[in-house]
C-alpha cells in the first residue's frame, strides 16, 4: 500500500496547503516564484508516480483512487486561491468555473457509473485538456512573480480559456456516456 507511486501521490496532496499558502497574498513576488516551482515539482510527481506504477508494475487500487483525486484537489485549491487573489478576475472567472463544475461533474459521474462497474477511459482530448489546465495554472502563478512580463499572464489566461472550451467537449463526452447507464 505504501509504494513509491503511492508516496509520491500522497505528497501531491500534502503538498497543496503549502501551494495555497505560498499564494495567498498577492504581489508576494518571492510566495509566486516558490509556490510555481513548488507547483512545477508537484507536476513531475504526478508523470513520476504513473510512470513508476507502471514500470514497476506496482499499479495499486489505492493509487488508481488517489491519482485522479490528488489532480483535481490541486486544480481546484489553484483556481480557487487565485480568484480568490484576483490573478483570474472578470470574465476570466467564468473560465475558472466551467473548469470546477466539469471536475465535480465528471467525479460525481465516475461515482455513478463504477457503481454499475462501467469504466469511463480517459480519452486523448481529456489528456489534453488537462495539459492545457495545468500550462494555465502554472503560467498564471508564473505571473504574479514576474509582473514586468505581462505576456505571462496573457499566455496563462489564453490557456485557461482554451482549457474551458476543452473542458466543455470532454464533459459531454463524459456525459452522453453517462446517460447511456441513466434509467429513463
Amino acid at each position: 500500500m505504501l509504494t513509491l507511486p503511492n508516496i509520491l501521490t500522497l505528497s501531491r496532496i500534502f503538498a497543496v496547503p503549502l501551494l495555497v499558502a505560498l499564494l495567498w497574498w498577492p504581489g508576494w513576488q518571492l510566495g509566486y516564484l516558490l509556490a510555481f516551482v513548488l507547483y512545477c515539482i508537484v507536476g513531475f510527481t504526478d508523470y513520476l508516480d504513473g510512470y513508476l506504477a507502471r514500470s514497476q508494475g506496482t499499479v495499486s487500487r489505492l493509487g488508481v483512487f488517489l491519482d485522479p483525486i490528488a489532480d483535481k484537489i490541486m486544480v481546484a485549491a489553484v483556481i480557487l486561491i487565485l480568484v480568490a487573489t484576483r490573478d483570474i478576475a472578470g470574465l476570466h472567472v467564468i473560465a475558472a468555473l466551467v473548469i470546477l463544475l466539469r471536475e465535480i461533474m465528471v467525479s460525481g459521474l465516475r461515482e455513478f457509473l463504477g457503481g454499475l462497474r462501467v469504466s469511463v477511459p480517459v480519452s486523448k482530448l481529456a489528456k489534453w485538456k488537462t495539459a492545457l489546465q495545468l500550462v494555465a495554472l502554472g503560467a498564471l502563478i508564473l505571473a504574479g512573480a514576474t509582473p514586468g512580463w505581462p505576456f505571462v499572464q496573457i499566455v496563462g489566461l489564453a490557456c485557461l480559456w482554451g482549457s474551458a472550451v476543452l473542458t466543455l467537449a470532454t464533459g459531454w463526452d463524459y456525459l452522453r456516456v453517462g446517460f447511456r447507464h441513466m434509467d429513463s
